[in-house]
């Protein structure tokens, strides 16, 4: 496994240690799109990694959207808001921190990144998420467990963030990729956001098909020939945007798993939601 990632193996081996500093902090992002934070919970309480901490994507790993829509559907969230949701998670300064989520670690990649951007560099995802816990025959445990707070502090900055403006820079000068799906960035499928297509110059490369049929990453070779097949190149800096920014945190750890390009993808949050708020901005549709 690369050192973004972690198997069940070993991370049931990291919670049996003896010291309980070298146990990582277990964070449930049960997520996904169009579940209520009520079906994510409920889905959570039936059954979780024993010790996790479940947290809400919406007020905990996004802030509140703008009456306008600009920032996007998912924006960054305020700085002590986040502080106080990883804190209430049990997230210290110390101790390593492990996310993972239903499978396909999309919402487990949101977490990972935020605490990067953070300054929270131990964090770790487990790959194919509690469903390659349970397909292990780990145990598990039901209910709201008792979380004991943490104290971390965090400092913004760790990862490359940007807005519209950074996006076009990038366009300019490196590469941007679309990590939404195919369909959805030719402009034929659009269900969530009120305009469809994408932005002119982008890479379509879909990251849910960064995983395998249970939600396990590539193997870092194959992702590589993956990006590079789709017109990345390793020389280049790079963007990613999705339609809300939370696939895009997904691309980003594919990325660096591949060790495809230069290091630390940046990731344009506010993504497709936040570009078609202005209508000035350019706009393209199919392949």
């Amino acid at each position: 496994m690369s050192d973004l990632l972690i198997d069940p193996a070993e991370l049931a081996d990291l919670l049996a240690a003896e010291d309980p500093e070298e146990r990582p902090v277990l964070l449930d992002i049960r997520w996904s799109l169009g579940t209520s934070p009520e079906e994510n919970r409920a889905e959570f309480q039936a059954g979780h990694i024993p010790g996790a901490a479940f947290m809400e994507m919406k007020g905990a790993l996004s802030g509140a959207p703008a009456p306008d829509g600009r920032g996007g559907r998912h924006p960054m969230p305020r700085l002590a808001d986040a502080q106080e949701a990883f804190r209430a998670a049990g997230v210290t300064d110390l101790r390593p921190v492990v996310v993972y989520d239903g499978a396909t670690s999309v919402g487990a990649a949101r977490a990972w990144w935020l605490l990067n951007y953070y300054g929270k560099d131990e964090v770790r995802v487990l790959d194919g998420g509690y469903a390659a816990w349970l397909a292990a025959d780990q145990p598990i445990e039901t209910g709201e467990p008792e979380v004991e707070r943490g104290d971390i502090v965090l400092t913004p900055g760790g990862r490359r963030l940007l807005d519209a403006d950074g996006l076009e820079d990038y366009l300019d000068r490196h590469q941007v990729v679309d990590s939404r799906p195919a369909e959805r960035f030719r402009g034929e499928s659009e269900t969530i956001d009120p305009v469809a297509g994408h932005i002119p110059g982008a890479i379509s490369i879909p990251a849910l098909q960064n995983v395998d049929d249970a939600g396990r990453f590539l193997p870092s070779d194959d992702l590589e020939l993956r990006f590079t097949a789709r017109g990345i190149q390793p020389d280049k800096r790079t963007a990613i945007y999705c339609g809300s920014g939370i696939q895009a945190c997904h691309m980003a750890l594919a990325m660096e798993v591949a060790e495809v390009g230069v290091y630390d993808p940046a990731v344009y949050i506010g993504s497709w939601s936040d570009w078609i708020t202005d209508p000035e901005r350019p706009i393209a549709t199919g392949p």
